[in-house]
């Protein structure tokens, strides 16, 4: 797998959008797979929280009949976490303090999904 890579999309979208201070791209199973992230942040427990967070936006989507899940953003007081699958097996995890532009976020996020997709999705056809 091409760590590198990876991480460089996560920094390239830390520095283009104001606000954005942490980031991790982790399996749906809630393990973490790289991060960029402060010391302070914990990628295995972020992970699983966002996998969590995922699963049920998953299953309210799918009862809903509302389609395929792309996002879920909780808004707190001081910040926000942000969760994008990236697939079925991926998903991507961004905290942002409170001058996060979220509109910003979910803009500049659809480029970068895309790329870690194919990056992710290069790993899974080298194997065979």
């Amino acid at each position: 797998m091409d760590f590198d890579a990876l991480i460089a999309e996560l920094r390239t979208l830390r520095e283009s959008v104001t606000g954005v201070t942490d980031t991790v791209i982790a399996a749906v199973d809630g393990i973490p797979i790289v991060a960029d992230a402060a010391m302070s942040i914990d990628p295995a427990k972020l992970s699983a929280l966002a996998a969590a967070d995922l699963g049920i936006a998953r299953q309210a989507v799918e009862v809903t009949g509302k389609g395929t899940l792309g996002q879920t953003v909780v808004f707190g007081s001081e910040g926000y976490m942000a969760v994008f699958a990236i697939s079925r097996s991926a998903l991507m995890v961004v905290i942002g303090d409170k001058e996060l532009n979220v509109g910003r976020l979910l803009f500049a996020c659809r480029p970068v999904i895309e790329r870690i997709g194919s990056i992710l999705a290069d790993r899974v056809g080298s194997r065979h």
